[in-house]
């Protein structure tokens, strides 16, 4: 099974992704440690990135797209499946990834999509404490988050099932929800 989680920050895609790799069984792969491990590995592609991150300038999609293509083409990763949070951000990200899985031949892609209102968003981020995290930090992230990866959701929905699950409780309810639908799909595919 291959997952991939949308949502603007602050939805809790990182902690969702998290419980369900586990859950499932999945790989977690979640951008910054993809990088990190990357990086840390010094591939070719590592290094490029590192480049970028000492700079302060944001890695390019090639090369993000490029670490991608490596970890998903891994032995462990195409045997166990994985759920993919953090990624794609942007929608020539998003082609370049449905290229990738159609390439390495995965076939059973789930996406979901995390709702959650915009105050609420705003609520949790400034919640958590960092610094960096001021109303006006975070609107502004949002409409970054508007411009450049909410049509990844609509591009993603004329190939793949999108299933929106709403974002506000019981973190362990809300991942009861993903579970029962990602299980309910994996049946219906078993068919």
């Amino acid at each position: 099974m291959q997952v991939i989680i949308l949502g603007p920050p602050g939805v809790g895609k990182g902690t969702q992704s998290l419980l369900i790799a586990e859950k499932l069984g999945l790989i977690h792969l979640s951008t910054g440690e993809i990088l990190r491990d990357a990086v840390k590995r010094g591939t070719k592609l590592g290094l490029l990135a590192k480049e970028k991150l000492e700079s302060g300038i944001l890695v390019s999609d090639d090369i993000m797209v490029g670490i991608i293509k490596e970890v998903l083409s891994s032995g462990e990763v195409r045997e166990k499946g994985f759920i993919l949070d953090g990624f794609p951000r942007t929608l020539k990200q998003a082609v370049e990834l449905e290229q990738i899985l159609d390439v390495l031949g995965y076939n059973d892609v789930h996406i979901i999509n995390i709702l959650v209102d915009e105050n609420e968003i705003i609520k949790r981020l400034i919640g958590r404490g960092r610094t960096d995290d001021t109303e006006d930090v975070i609107k502004h992230r949002l409409e970054i988050y508007k411009e450049q990866t909410a049509p990844v959701k609509d591009y993603f929905s004329k190939k793949y099932k999108i299933v929106d699950i709403h974002g506000v409780g019981d973190i362990e309810e809300i991942n009861n929800n993903i579970i029962l639908m990602l299980e309910s799909a994996k049946v219906k595919n078993s068919r």
